[in-house]
């Protein structure tokens, strides 16, 4: 039954017959091969049962991707099956929203969910061409590098991210985007069935509101060196973190150091090869150096793994030999590389856990924001709880060793430790976020006479939500948790 109530004229409705005759067109074997794909990446997000979500295409998907909304607050970028939308940013998208049919249960789409959040988490929408003058100058700059002092560094960075506040998209300082499309996809399959809930694995265990995350990436042999005060202005306000390490080229690495950073419950992680910049320069040396660090990473037992200056192609992700990977921002209009995910929330990329890194990293904030305040930290938080998502920091020892700036970084740790005692959220390694993101991927939502079941291993840390629809909003209903059996640890 269509749930629209603004009236039509007869062309709209005309248009809508139109679009669920052709709905209609997919033969029973091809619409179960093509639900699957179409459904799976909103799947993956609620982990809700399977029913819930029937969804079709509207007819042929176009040959070139272009940006277009769907709502008022998502922005798209892919194929429609609309014909060209001739829509560039920073134009204004033309909105696809009305072409959404809802039908016997079934919604009818003018794209593929699955193919546009993939665009978006794997940043498919910067049309990056490769630039030969680009990459000559980049080769310039770090071959220059060890010869330049800070201030000239951040002179040079300035000037790259001059033009920062002009880009649209993504949205900064928080962009979920992919969080809202999948809420707005489930809503409409609510409306489609007319069902006011549905079951879904909450996001996290023991129905945790969010997660903080906490990483520290070395970069000096100063940086080293102040690893033991770090972990102990940590533990003052009980943090423990993740320290990504340089193996080559940076510092000596003494096995003492990793020993220590085990011994005081925190996390070994690898950062690039030798933090030179060049890791993703072309395939054949990205695949050369792949070897290398996923021998480190086997020598120091780490997990996870971080590209230098969070340059990236996820594409190439399959060559690391780590369980998960924390080298996708989510917005990043003043990184070097440009761009984001899109999402606070893990996600795969093929074998591989990407955990992003959603909230701006310390030198972005002291040296070209020229910021000393936690405000843009607390500002990050508060949007990505709304949407119940990972808080991920990256504070390097290397710059908070100053009094102005290590003032700052205290206040963070002590605003996170007093949102602790208020608001039931997890702070877990990075490891942990692993394990438990893996666990949930596999549970499932199963009926049990009148009520609803989490199966799968780890099912006992898990909670039952219920995604609802109020007044043609999705909003979330758990049983509520204290703050204190939220702060745990999945192993």
């Amino acid at each position: 039954m269509n749930t629209d109530t603004m009236p039509m004229c007869a062309a709209e409705l005309q248009e809508r017959s139109q679009l669920r005759a052709r709905s209609a067109v997919f033969s029973q074997e091809e619409g179960a091969d093509s639900l699957d794909k179409l459904r799976q990446g909103v799947l993956d997000h609620f982990r809700c049962p399977e029913d819930f979500l029937h969804w079709t295409l509207n007819g042929d998907l176009n040959s070139g991707a272009e940006y277009f909304r769907f709502g008022t607050d998502v922005l798209c970028y892919g194929r429609t099956c609309l014909g060209s939308v001739e829509s560039r940013l920073p134009s204004s998208p033309i909105d696809v929203a009305n072409q959404t049919v809802l039908d016997q249960g079934r919604v009818g789409l003018p794209f593929d969910p699955n193919e546009i959040i993939d665009n978006l988490r794997l940043e498919r929408y910067l049309h990056r061409p490769s630039s030969g003058f680009e990459s000559a100058l980049k080769k310039i700059y770090y071959w220059l590098r060890p010869l330049t002092n800070q201030a000239m560094r951040k002179r040079i960075k300035k000037f790259h991210a001059r033009d920062w506040q002009e880009l649209l998209f993504p949205h900064w300082p928080v962009d979920t985007t992919v969080e809202n499309l999948c809420e707005s996809l489930l809503l409409r399959s609510l409306q489609a069935q007319g069902v006011d809930r549905v079951p879904f694995v909450w996001f996290w265990p023991r129905g945790a509101r969010g997660c903080v995350m906490m990483t520290h990436d070395v970069e000096t042999e100063a940086g080293r060196d102040f690893c033991t005060q770090l972990l102990d202005m940590n533990d003052a306000f009980g943090i423990k973190s993740s320290l990504q390490i340089v193996p080559e080229g940076r510092y000596a690495v003494p096995p003492r150091l990793l020993e220590m950073i085990r011994a005081r419950g925190c996390e070994v992680g690898i950062q690039d090869l030798n933090h030179d910049g060049r890791l993703f320069d072309n395939r054949d040396e990205f695949q050369r150096r792949a070897a290398r660090i996923n021998r480190y990473g086997r020598n120091y037992g780490a997990k996870g793994f971080r590209a230098a200056v969070l340059y990236r192609n996820p594409e190439w992700f399959d060559q690391l030999d780590f369980s998960f990977d924390m080298s996708m921002p989510n917005v990043a209009p003043l990184d070097p590389q440009r761009g984001g995910c899109c999402t606070v929330m893990p996600y795969f990329i093929g074998k591989i856990l990407e955990l992003p890194v959603t909230t701006v990293q310390d030198y972005t904030l002291f040296h070209l924001l020229n910021e000393r305040s936690i405000a843009l930290w607390q500002t990050q938080v508060e949007l990505i709880l709304k949407k119940h998502g990972l808080a991920s920091f990256i504070v390097h020892p290397d710059y908070i060793q100053e009094r102005d700036t290590r003032t700052v970084y205290e206040a963070l740790l002590r605003y996170l430790g007093d949102l602790r005692e208020t608001t039931s959220l997890w702070f877990a390694l990075p490891r942990e976020v692993d394990s438990w993101w893996r666990a949930r991927s596999q549970m499932s939502v199963t009926r049990d006479g009148n009520s609803w079941r989490i199966e799968g291993a780890g099912a006992e840390q898990a909670t039952l939500a219920f995604a609802k629809n109020v007044n043609g909003k999705l909003v979330y209903d758990l049983t509520p948790v204290s703050a204190a059996s939220a702060n745990l640890r999945v192993q």
